[in-house]
């Protein structure tokens, strides 16, 4: 067993939340609880602050606050970068319920929080309104009570993790092991999820290529215009958007807005927006047998020579070799 310390005085620390309710399933509470706080000891042993993590309730007067802290006698906000909705073992949240739920998932959001549910928790999420149009997953279970309540939400029921960038969604009941391993990824580097897996003895075979599959923006740096034209990029979808179109999204003069937009996301709106499209491309390429001409067009290229050119420049494989290594077995059978 590795010797795992924790430092006297921790680094400034990245915090994940958890949003609880009634018959929340407690134990993929505690389990990714654990699981985080695994991986945070790892991430001392290479340098790196570990997770704070925190669990939130309703209160009776309204509002939500912790009602357990990992890290409580660090400073805190109400802002953590992770919030997490958790799946139940018993009933959904009723329509009439979620209300307090929904409305404080989206401040949180509209503040830089990624959101991330498991299994039912994806149902407070939709509530939310910020799944409309956008890809999400569930407990296969619950796949046709969702499709009914939420319509507009393109639900793939067959998908393990389902990472969007600023929201991700996890299947099934024991799909908190792969949320939590994706978390860890985008907080903490491959480097500590895998050795987080290897310490809990959960196989991250299958899951690393979800990883590549993903853009994972800057989204806590403060700026809200700038975030706001953010959600409304990833919630678009892929496709060509021009920068005035943005500028004007964000309310700001067009030399103003790209000054802004660097400053915050450390990318051109151009990179930015290509990076999306190639994360678009990236899935497209695991999960259907679309030619990649076809992909290329889809996602706004109908030059697919220069779509090619610029995939291999930002993932280093063409799509072609990007399919054959990462492609599910279906996928490739098809495409066969």
């Amino acid at each position: 067993m590795p010797k795992l310390k924790v430092p006297d005085a921790p680094p400034a620390l990245v915090e994940v939340g958890m949003m609880l309710y009634p018959d929340c399933q407690t134990g993929m509470v505690h389990g990714i609880t654990d699981l985080f706080h695994i991986a945070g000891r790892f991430a001392v042993d290479h340098g790196r602050a570990p997770i704070r993590v925190s669990h939130w309730r309703l209160q009776a007067g309204g509002g939500f606050a912790r009602c357990f802290d990992s890290h409580p006698g660090e400073p805190a906000d109400n802002s953590p970068a992770v919030l997490i909705a958790p799946g139940s073992l018993h009933k959904l949240l009723e329509a009439e319920e979620v209300a307090p739920y929904a409305r404080w998932l989206l401040d949180r959001h509209a503040q830089g929080t990624v959101l991330a549910s498991n299994c039912g928790g994806a149902f407070a999420l939709a509530a939310t309104g910020l799944l409309a149009g956008r890809p999400a997953t569930t407990h296969w279970y619950f796949a046709e009570e969702f499709r009914t309540r939420f319509p507009d939400v393109r639900l793939e029921a067959d998908r393990m993790v389902i990472d969007d960038g600023d929201i991700i969604t996890a299947g099934g009941l024991m799909a908190w092991t792969d949320l939590g391993l994706r978390i860890v990824e985008r907080l903490l580097g491959p480097t500590v999820m895998m050795e987080t897996a290897r310490f809990l003895l959960i196989d991250p075979s299958g899951r690393e290529q979800k990883n590549y599959a993903s853009f994972a923006p800057r989204l806590t740096h403060g700026d809200e215009a700038i975030l706001r034209v953010q959600h409304w990029l990833q919630a678009r979808g892929a496709g060509p958007v021009a920068v005035p179109e943005m500028a004007g999204e964000a309310g700001m003069e067009e030399r103003t807005f790209q000054r802004r937009f660097k400053a915050a996301t450390g990318m051109t709106p151009v990179e930015y927006v290509q990076h999306l499209r190639v994360g678009k491309a990236r899935e497209l390429l695991e999960f259907t047998k679309r030619t990649v001409d076809q992909i290329a067009w889809s996602v706004g290229y109908e030059d697919a020579a220069a779509f090619r050119k610029l995939f291999h420049r930002i993932i280093g494989l063409s799509p072609g070799e990007y399919r054959q290594r990462f492609s599910t077995s279906q996928a490739l059978a098809e495409v066969a």
